[in-house]
């Protein structure tokens, strides 16, 4: 189920696809991400890990995860999903693709009703270049319009 309340298919990466087939199957392990006393994890549970490596960075002399765009901000869960949309657009991807992958709704309520498919193999191919990106390899080229070299 996604944000809207309906069945939302993510398109998996290869590396998404290779972690999943290496986990264990069946009860209790019926959930990719068990929480460790059984059950599902908490909403909270990442917010709560990115707390603690926060902490942990600062206590190892480091600056912590702090948003670039908010002063002193710690970095949450949501930041994550908000990389990824400016990531997209930033490489020109379709705007609705993008919050499709996002599990936004899309549209008016008529076009909403109209639309049948959740174009699940071009946001694939977004995932593909997001893992890329990801992995620090080059997605694409910039040109340098007028600037200096």
């Amino acid at each position: 189920m996604g944000k809207t309340g309906k069945e939302h298919r993510i398109p998996l990466t290869s590396e998404m696809r290779d972690l999943l087939l290496s986990l264990p199957r069946g009860e209790p392990h019926d959930l990719v991400f068990p929480a460790p006393k059984g059950g599902k994890l908490s909403i909270n549970t990442l917010r709560a890990t990115m707390i603690r490596m926060h902490e942990a960075n600062l206590t190892r002399g480091g600056h912590g995860y702090i948003d670039p765009n908010i002063r002193n901000r710690k970095a949450v869960p949501h930041g994550l999903r908000s990389t990824f949309r400016d990531w997209a657009l930033e490489l020109g991807y379709d705007r609705e693709m993008a919050e499709m992958q996002l599990s936004h709704s899309i549209g008016s309520e008529v076009e909403r009703s109209y639309r049948r498919s959740d174009n699940v193999e071009r946001r694939r191919a977004m995932m593909e270049a997001w893992a890329r990106f990801l992995r620090g390899e080059k997605t694409d080229t910039v040109v340098n319009i007028g600037g200096r070299r």
